[in-house]
């Protein structure tokens, strides 16, 4: 199965407009945008789409205080789809919709919906970097400190769900969608990535109680370590909790900031994460501080020396 990963994510919200303002700031930009909800795009047209959760038009919820509502993942082609299509027909029901994407759920009752993805094709620089022993990334006098540097959120990277049932939830991903496991937390869930990427992962799994069943976060994809650092300043400045971050993950080597939301539930920023074939072998670890994170810094206010924080 060709998939490439989450082109968006559906949200039935309490509040419409403190959720647009929220995404707008994160850095994605508001296309079709009314007071009902609308769609908030990265750069490559994914994207988080909301709607009041009275909305009749939303897929049902999940009967727990989750908001999502849908994850409609990118396919490569129109074969995919309808090879998704067949497979999940043996035992489910699946629909198509207007627009030619198929919908159905998952084992744990998510709603999955599959289209030919709307992923536009980026040719951005990475963030440049100057070291001893290799060639300059950045020219002479060219500053790598940029204050108005704009900074916008790349690609949809991942989403990760709390599940009553890792195991066979996992079981449903990489048996029926093609889905490898890249690494786990001992009896907690693993990392997932489809066929059709080598990110390290867009799906993980945390195993919980039923009635925490849900979305625990989603990110998107920065140009950088810079990026998150600057982008996380900004939004704290705007206001916004952090409630992780910034540092760096283990498991996929990412960097990460996340922040709380009023979509119920984590935002993060993420950059660097580690790409992966079929040769990789997947690597287990105890849950814990320790084997998530390698390193974790802490937000202050500003400082200078001889100075007070402001």
């Amino acid at each position: 199965m060709n998939i490439i990963g989450p082109d968006a994510l559906l949200f039935g919200v309490d509040d419409v407009a403190a959720c647009a303002r929220y995404l707008t700031d994160y850095g994605l930009r508001p296309v079709g945008v009314t007071a009902a909800g609308g769609r908030f795009e990265a750069l490559d047209g994914t994207a988080i789409v909301i709607a009041h959760k009275d909305d009749p038009a939303l897929p049902p919820g999940l009967g727990t205080a989750s908001m999502l509502r849908e994850t409609v993942y990118g396919v490569a082609d129109a074969a995919t789809l309808e090879a998704i299509a067949a497979e999940l027909m043996k035992d489910r029901e699946v629909h198509r919709s207007a627009d030619g994407a198929i919908h159905s759920r998952d084992d744990m009752g998510f709603a999955l919906a599959f289209q030919v993805t709307v992923r536009k094709p980026l040719s951005l620089a990475a963030e440049a970097i100057n070291a001893p022993g290799a060639a300059p990334q950045r020219a002479v006098n060219v500053a790598a400190v940029d204050e108005a540097a704009v900074i916008a959120p790349r690609s949809l990277s991942h989403v990760v769900y709390f599940v009553p049932d890792a195991a066979a939830a996992e079981a449903f991903y990489v048996k029926r969608l093609g889905f490898t496991c890249t690494d786990r937390f001992q009896g907690v869930g693993p990392f997932l990535r489809p066929a059709g990427t080598a990110d390290h992962h867009t799906l993980f799994m945390i195993q919980t109680p039923p009635f925490l069943k849900g979305v625990e976060h989603f990110t998107f994809h920065l140009g950088g370590p810079t990026e998150v650092m600057q982008a996380g300043t900004r939004f704290v400045a705007k206001g916004y909790q952090s409630f992780w971050g910034p540092g760096r993950h283990k498991f996929g080597s990412n960097w990460f900031w996340y922040f709380n939301s009023p979509l119920g539930c984590h935002v993060e920023y993420d950059a660097d994460m580690d790409l992966h074939d079929e040769r990789w072998v997947a690597r287990e670890a105890a849950m814990g501080a320790d084997a998530s994170q390698l390193f974790l810094f802490q937000h202050r206010d500003k400082w200078a020396p001889g100075g007070k924080p402001q």
